[in-house]
């Protein structure tokens, strides 16, 4: 169940990130946007591209005052080997207990070989320097995606 809706301030949320750090969502407010996004797992093909993607045009978002952040379930340990291998700029949440999957609603029933599990669906999350979540993305398809964003990030500016 989603804690969050468009147009209204999302709760802050503290969670263990790459680099030794915590990362609170309060600590960006009043000087960075941030954008979060929810990815299924470290070292696959869309979530390796995804990762280059944002890590691409890093500089044109911060250039907007604007943090990336990526999140999965996976743990720090692996997180820091995707980070390290990929030269991701931004820090990578660990969400292990789905504390903020659970919050932003991106566990969905997945479907694979005839298997179905419970995954996160591969979501992206635009709060503005107030806290504000501006603009959701639900169901993403890596191609183009991140252009996306960054026009999302600009029309805020």
């Amino acid at each position: 169940m989603s804690t969050i809706s468009l147009g209204k301030n999302v709760p802050d949320f503290t969670a263990a990130a790459t680099g030794d750090q915590t990362i609170e969502l309060a600590r960006f407010k009043g000087e960075k946007n941030v954008v979060l996004y929810f990815y299924p797992k470290d070292s696959t093909p869309g979530c390796t591209k995804e990762g280059e993607a944002f890590r691409d045009h890093y500089a044109e978002f911060e250039a907007l005052d604007t943090v990336i952040l990526g999140v999965s379930r996976d743990s720090l340990k692996r997180h820091e080997n995707f980070k390290a291998k990929y030269d991701f700029p931004f820090e990578l949440l660990s969400d292990e207990d789905e504390t903020l999957c659970q919050m932003f609603d991106v566990m969905k029933l997945k479907k694979n070989y005839g298997r179905e599990y419970m995954g996160i669906e591969r979501s992206t999350f635009l709060i503005d320097k107030e806290g504000v979540l501006r603009q959701e993305w639900r169901k993403v398809k890596v191609k183009d995606h991140v252009e996306e964003v960054l026009a999302a990030v600009k029309a805020l500016a």
